[in-house]
């Protein structure tokens, strides 16, 4: 599922109206052998999801009737201008507090009961890096998640859906005074006010993660960026639903 970008007179990227989005492709079913799969694109930013189903849990939660959702994340060596090195040891923290992000984000829109004693695990591998990296995992994971639960229930591993609904995420900030939806690199390394809103389809917030680059901003400020967020996540939460459609 695509959403187009619509020219708009102004200074962004492809002419990119503020309450933008940048132009948005859910490819599901990318990775045929995994239970469930998306190739998400958010302008030149691409992230391959991938849903992995395993028949136990965790040891830490041997015994427990409901299920788990943990997800992992990392970017490939060239998704960047420079070469990253894999990380082969310890992980740093900033691949921590995604991996963990994108965990917390998707376990809120799941019942765990139903789900049973299984846990799926969620491999977010960025391909191409241009911002909202964390965003765009967030957003294309559900879809893989949703596909995975499609499949154990036409398996007959699953009685019902799980998923309580859709969970999306997007970024917005503020450069040169002015505020912005959905971040690329360049926007986001000049923003004044930096923020990530994780939220399901009908508005309600799951997470808010925010920070002022500089000068301290006001909480009215805070409330108009989370607002353009929601109406972000309700497009994102559109085209999510959309593309489960096609590969139904």
């Amino acid at each position: 599922m695509s959403l187009p970008d619509e020219p708009h007179a102004g200074r962004r990227r492809a002419g990119r109206a503020p309450d933008a989005l940048r132009p948005v492709t859910l490819s599901p079913g990318w990775a045929p052998y995994a239970e469930g799969s998306c190739l998400v694109t958010a302008g030149e930013t691409r992230v391959l999801c991938t849903a992995s189903v395993d028949e136990e849990l965790p040891a830490w939660r041997e015994g427990d009737e409901a299920g788990w959702v943990t997800a992992e994340y990392s970017m490939l060596p060239r998704a960047t201008h420079s070469r990253t090195r894999r990380e082969r040891g310890p992980l740093r923290g900033r691949t921590q507090e995604i991996q963990r992000l994108i965990g917390r984000s998707l376990r809120a829109v799941v019942d765990l009961q139903v789900l049973g004693p299984r846990t799926v695990i969620l491999d977010c591998d960025v391909l191409q890096a241009d911002g909202g990296t964390r965003t765009a995992a967030i957003t294309g994971a559900w879809v893989a998640l949703s596909g995975a639960c499609a499949r154990l229930q036409a398996e007959g591993r699953l009685d019902s859906d799980p998923i309580l609904g859709p969970a999306a995420a997007v970024s917005v900030g503020v450069v040169g005074g002015e505020p912005l939806l959905d971040l690329d690199y360049r926007e986001d390394s000049a923003a004044e006010v930096d923020l990530n809103v994780v939220a399901t389809g009908g508005g309600e917030i799951i997470e808010v993660q925010g920070t002022a680059e500089g000068a301290p901003f006001s909480v009215e400020r805070l409330h108009g960026l989370v607002d353009l967020a929601l109406a972000g996540i309700r497009e994102l939460s559109a085209a999510q639903e959309a593309a489960v459609r096609e590969e139904g």
